[in-house]
């Protein structure tokens, strides 16, 4: 959740004459790297991902699961009880892992100790990884507390008690939110002086609304009783009353429900600044499909929503654009920004002959002075205009004490604005001083109910990922048929019923199967007779293929087409394998033994049976469990004991207490994880 300094933060009125000052001297910082590791060249695969954990404690005399806000006590503990382990402590080929802050007060992040590497013994291990970080922070709670990954909670922000100890709206200082309270929020400075800022730069509240899903018995049209309506505390209480609150909707007005969602993300480290490029743009089309098939959060503030996923209440939640910068005040310049500073990628931006000028066929706003600032140091256009574009932002925490910083040595004011564009990838260059490369962040997935389904997709996307590099797959299409994708991934039951732009044909040209364009093996590959040699590790340094010297260049239009999800992932026609296919065909290039393979194909048919509708999304079986309680009254409510109930089962599904085989394999067990045999070298 970017930068934690310590420091003296400074309100919107303060920081935005330094806006600026920041840009000038991120850019600078962003050169500074640039002209040290341009060239940098062959860096290893290692990856990481990070697990967003909200913490819920049940008071089962009054039938009520409460989030705790307890994040600033857990997390000291478990820096006492992490610093005190060594790594004999962990399980086998695991170091101490790690946790961190997030936005509510009652979440907690967790990473691995240490970047996995690209062995099949690492690959292998994430599943174990993931369940020994839950247990360590399970075990360092109270009795009647439980870590959940668990995507949004269904009554945050309700009328009544969700959060313990109970604190009341009516102090919201930094959100002026009808429903959150200030106590809500993580209480070091960054985040209240975020929220505020957010708030005080757009001119207003944030709105979000999201349509109401319709039951039988759903009041028509539908007008939120639970809304405080004549609240007359802050100035901008009135704006419910006055349009912010649409009918037939469920309003949100605060930074708090969306950051306050919990995720998982996947980070990859990539050869060079070159193939890092070519990986960002590939996992761009592919951001909205996994969104779709991870979809978890289909209940808000108390109510069953029409929609499965988190994506457009974060984007909503961090909005700071003006009313004119929005469309919706004219202003002197007609400088509109269509979209949030948190929402999908804009750009599409590897210097390669695949990557058409037509597929950037959206309206992106740029920096003019930072672009030509950047080409004029050398960029390419594509780079200068991703750097150019995120910077038409402004900084909106800025600490009085880091205004001024040594450009060649820090990277602070870049990362100011580069970490506050969330989008659905991130581009990451080096930090300084570091033997960290160039990275790619994935970012679109929910987190799921158990540590089997998030090590799955994480195992999934880093196969994807070199499939993608080893077959030089192409995945482009037009970023307006992203943008698409992404409002179709969000509707409910879009994994099982939606259908989405892709691509008809991601083999190179001239190719009927994928190929590989295998690296030096350098001493890792195996041989087989007969057959070309087998890598024993997932590599990065994967030689992109060039130009041939003809090229037959259709209708962009005719390049894609719209597709069930079943038929991304299982593959359509001659031409398109399907996203398994090729992670299938990928894993066929390694020395893999039998009982490795068996347990990646665990994973791989987890992600088979939910693209298929075999197996439902976490959204659907939360959905269905609400409307199948016996005290839902078809009215779209999720009461107080209808949420505690579900926390209930969600805590037995993950401890394997509760069989649900319509949305995990029947055989699903919690486990301290699959061992590998590592290779011999």
């Amino acid at each position: 959740m970017g930068l934690l300094y310590l420091g003296t933060p400074l309100t919107w009125d303060e920081a935005k004459q330094y806006a600026d000052h920041v840009r000038e001297h991120g850019i600078t910082q962003f050169l500074n790297t640039w002209d040290r590791v341009k060239n940098r060249c062959g860096d290893e695969l290692l990856w990481g991902d990070e697990v967003e954990y909200m913490v819920v404690t049940f008071d089962a005399e009054e039938k009520n699961a409460k989030l705790s806000l307890r994040q600033t006590e857990i997390l000291a503990k478990l820096s006492q009880v992490v610093g005190d382990l060594t790594d004999d402590d962990t399980p086998a080929s695991m170091t101490v892992p790690t946790f961190h802050p997030e936005y509510g007060r009652y979440m907690l992040e967790s990473t691995p100790g240490s970047p996995y590497t690209g062995s099949i013994p690492d690959l292998l291990s994430v599943e174990t990884n993931m369940h020994y970080r839950r247990t360590l922070a399970r075990r360092h709670l109270k009795a009647n507390e439980i870590p959940f990954t668990f995507t949004s909670f269904p009554r945050l922000g309700t009328h009544g008690v969700f959060t313990e100890p109970h604190f009341s709206s009516d102090d919201a200082k930094s959100s002026h939110s009808l429903f959150l309270p200030e106590e809500i929020t993580n209480p070091h400075a960054r985040f209240p002086t975020l929220t505020a800022n957010i708030r005080s730069r757009r001119g207003s509240k944030v709105a979000i609304n999201l349509p109401i899903f319709i039951d039988d018995r759903t009041p028509r049209p539908f007008v939120d009783p639970t809304i405080p309506w004549q609240r007359s505390i802050y100035p901008e209480d009135s704006e419910a009353k006055n349009g912010a609150a649409l009918i037939d909707h469920i309003y949100m007005d605060a930074m708090g429900f969306g950051m306050g969602c919990c995720c998982l993300q996947l980070t990859f480290q990539s050869c060079n600044v070159d193939e890092a490029r070519r990986m960002y743009d590939a996992l761009i089309p592919v951001g909205p499909i996994m969104l779709a098939l991870t979809a978890a959060s289909p209940a808000w503030r108390g109510y069953l929503a029409d929609v499965d996923c988190r994506w457009n209440v974060i984007a909503g939640s961090v909005d700071d654009r003006t009313p004119e910068e929005r469309g919706l005040k004219p202003s002197k310049d007609n400088y509109i920004i269509p979209k949030s500073r948190y929402d999908s990628v804009d750009l599409y931006i590897a210097n390669d002959w695949t990557n058409k000028p037509e597929y950037n066929d959206a309206p992106v706003p740029y920096n003019e002075g930072i672009f030509e600032r950047l080409r004029n140091h050398g960029l390419d256009d594509m780079l200068a205009k991703h750097i150019a574009h995120l910077f038409i932002r402004d900084p909106v925490v800025i600490f009085s004490e880091t205004i001024n910083q040594d450009d060649t040595t820090s990277n602070d004011h870049f990362e100011n604005i580069q970490s506050t564009n969330w989008q659905t990838l991130r581009f990451k260059p080096p930090p300084p001083n570091s033997s960290i490369g160039w990275r790619v962040e994935f970012r679109s997935m929910e987190v799921q109910m158990t540590d089997f389904e998030n090590a799955a997709f994480a195992v999934f996307i880093v196969l994807l990922s070199r499939a993608i590099l080893a077959f030089n797959l192409n995945f482009y299409i037009p970023i307006s048929k992203v943008d698409e994708n992404m409002a179709r991934a969000q509707r409910r039951d879009a994994a099982r019923s939606g259908r989405f732009y892709f691509r008809k044909n991601v083999l190179p040209p001239g190719h009927t199967t994928p190929t590989s364009s295998s690296p030096s093996c350098s001493g890792t590959c195996s041989p087989a007779e007969g057959a070309p040699m087998k890598e024993k590790l997932l590599r990065n340094c994967f030689p992109p293929i060039p130009r041939p010297s003809y090229v037959e260049d259709g209708p962009i239009d005719n390049e894609y087409e719209e597709m069930t999800v079943e038929e991304i992932f299982t593959g359509k026609g001659s031409k398109f394998p399907g996203l398994l296919g090729v992670v299938e065909a990928y894993i066929g290039t390694l020395d893999v033994d039998e009982g490795d393979k068996l347990q990646i194909s665990k994973y791989l048919d987890l992600v088979r049976r939910r693209a298929i509708g075999s197996l439902q999304t976490p959204a659907t079986w939360i959905r269905n469990f609400v409307r199948s309680h016996p005290s839902y009254k078809r009215d779209s409510v999720v009461s107080q004991e209808i949420n505690y109930d579900l926390m209930i089962a969600v805590d037995e599904i993950e401890r394997g207490v509760r069989r649900v085989p319509e949305l995990l394999p029947e055989d699903y067990m919690p486990t301290n994880g699959y061992r590998s045999k590592p290779h011999s070298p």
